[in-house]
């Protein structure tokens, strides 16, 4: 039986691990090729280890153990040229594009009043230039492919809501929803879908660190934030008794956008985020 990607390929940002590696598989499960690109280096204003090369070499490895081809290129977002290479060179070897991914994304934290220029540019050129580019880079070749196709923006339950000491975040995740509704437009045309998700906290690095621990339960001494002692403190954001979602559950709605089950569906913002945003 042929799986719902059978025969597309699809271009994911932040592969390296985490939800883009996440996306590779999924996509990957259901017949699609893999062009992935990843920093896999740190950005000194992100307060937890970033992804290295040898994370990127997994997400390579378990794409090609499920029999799929994967182009994977060290490339950052906010270097439009480096990310247009990465694409044309995956399309050259991989013959197509239909699927987008702008997965790739940091986060760190501070009152607005008191961020430094550096971390607040750091934040709006990966989270929503390095979007763009993404979109930017990937449109030529869905336009060329005369198929139609599906970009899915990664955005974020502050895509959708204010949070305190996420001024950065909150900013680059809102216009990641404006971009994604403007493109949904620009694109209809061409019978290119666009759209976002946002997920609430995922088990990964970017929420399971000591950054946000800290923030989550400053009350309590550093050697006793733990996931296990934070759960509680996480779940009780959300409607439905989970502290986290995992990868998985955002690589399926990614899945269902990319799929021809979701053929007319563009220009939304699909949550998943266990309910918080009804709490």
């Amino acid at each position: 039986m042929a799986g719902r990607l059978e025969g597309k390929v699809a271009f994911i940002t932040g592969a390296a691990r985490g939800q883009g590696r996440s996306h590779a598989i999924r996509l990957a499960q259901e017949g699609a090729d893999i062009i992935a690109v990843d920093l896999v280096k740190q950005i000194e204003s992100v307060p937890y280890v970033m992804s290295k090369p040898e994370d990127l070499a997994e997400t390579v490895k378990e794409v090609e153990a499920l029999d799929r081809r994967i182009v994977a290129t060290e490339a950052d977002v906010r270097d439009f040229g480096a990310l247009k290479a990465a694409v044309d060179d995956g399309v050259a070897q991989l013959g197509r594009l239909d699927i987008v991914s702008a997965n790739a994304g940091i986060f760190s934290e501070g009152r607005a009043d008191e961020l430094p220029e550096q971390t607040w540019q750091d934040m709006i050129d990966v989270n929503l230039t390095g979007v763009w580019h993404t979109a930017k880079a990937a449109i030529p070749h869905l336009k060329a492919g005369g198929r139609g196709g599906s970009i899915i923006l990664t955005s974020s339950t502050a895509g959708l809501a204010g949070y305190e000491n996420f001024a950065h975040y909150v900013a680059a995740k809102h216009g990641v929803v404006g971009l994604m509704r403007t493109l949904a437009l620009e694109l209809a045309p061409d019978s290119i879908r666009v759209n976002s998700v946002h997920p609430t906290s995922v088990d990964t690095d970017m929420v399971n660190n000591d950054m946000t621990y800290g923030l989550f339960a400053p009350d309590l001494p550093k050697e006793q934030r733990t996931k296990e002692a934070l759960s509680p403190r996480f779940a009780s954001l959300n409607a439905l008794p989970v502290a986290f979602v995992e990868p998985v559950d955002i690589s399926n709605a990614v899945l269902f956008l990319a799929s021809d089950e979701a053929r007319y569906i563009t220009g939304v913002t699909l949550p998943v985020d266990a309910g918080f945003g009804v709490k």
